[in-house]
């Protein structure tokens, strides 16, 4: 079933939102070798603590951190750890906020020190893919509209889409229908309608899009350890146009 949201509802996940979007950018400031995606969790932990918010992912189905942290070949839902980040590595920082009931997700891949042109490349374009699918996520558009928008412009640019993890409806629980596929035929799936708030986050790979399991059953990796980026806002099927909750202005 889903659910479309009251005014009330997007007044609250928008505060969530800004939330969200403040911590990104100061977590974008810790991005260093060095520095360990531990201590970003236990960063992220703090300041929305400090900010009267809670990490809704710790918990969810028993998960243990506030954020997932992805690094490299891993797709998403990495662990944080006590490993030191280096130079040329990539991460994708992915959390969601739980603010007086309002929920807003979004993550953001950030690269270790300098980027090499292939680096840049697979996130510039993982980001641009992204705003693709925004562009149509407008009321009567088909969820095959997003996701023939990213997989055209990915598939173009060199890259291949995961398959295996989608967007999906927010608020007030994590998780909510529908499932939004970054891959598809235009004008296929669900309807689009306005007050629909839903993530899209496209996860996109250097090399085949095919995923493998880490043992603790969390942690998604490519099957051929090409390096994997991701970028996703959490937004409002509005009349007038998509309105992004997470916006951080870059």
């Amino acid at each position: 079933m889903i659910n479309r949201k009251s005014e009330r509802e997007i007044a609250m996940m928008g505060e969530a939102g800004k939330l969200l979007a403040n911590c990104h950018r100061e977590i974008a400031k810790m991005i260093k070798p060095g520095v360990t995606t531990k201590e970003i969790d236990s960063f992220v932990e703090e300041y929305l603590a400090k900010h009267g918010a809670t990490p809704e992912q710790k918990g969810y189905n028993g998960y243990e951190y506030a954020t997932c942290a992805s690094i490299n070949d891993e797709i998403c839902h990495g662990f944080p750890r006590d490993e030191k980040l280096v130079d040329g590595d990539i991460v994708t920082i992915d959390m969601v906020v739980n603010l007086n009931g309002g929920l807003a997700d979004s993550a953001w891949t950030y690269v270790v020190g300098k980027a090499d042109e292939k680096t840049q490349k697979l996130l510039d374009v993982t980001k641009a893919s992204l705003y693709k699918g925004i562009e149509k996520a407008v009321p009567g558009n088909r969820l095959g509209d997003i996701g023939h928008a990213i997989q055209q412009y990915a598939e173009a640019e060199g890259f291949s889409v995961v398959r295996d993890f989608t967007g999906h409806g927010i608020g007030p629980t994590i998780h909510e229908d529908p499932h939004i596929p970054h891959f598809g035929e235009p004008g296929k799936g669900v309807r689009l309608k306005e007050g629909m708030v839903v993530t899209i986050e496209p996860m996109l790979n250097e090399g085949t899009w095919q995923s493998k399991m880490d043992d603790n059953n969390w942690t998604a990796r490519t099957v051929d350890g090409g390096r994997s980026a991701q970028y996703e806002h959490t937004i409002v099927i509005k009349k007038d146009g998509p309105l992004i909750l997470t916006d951080q202005g870059e």
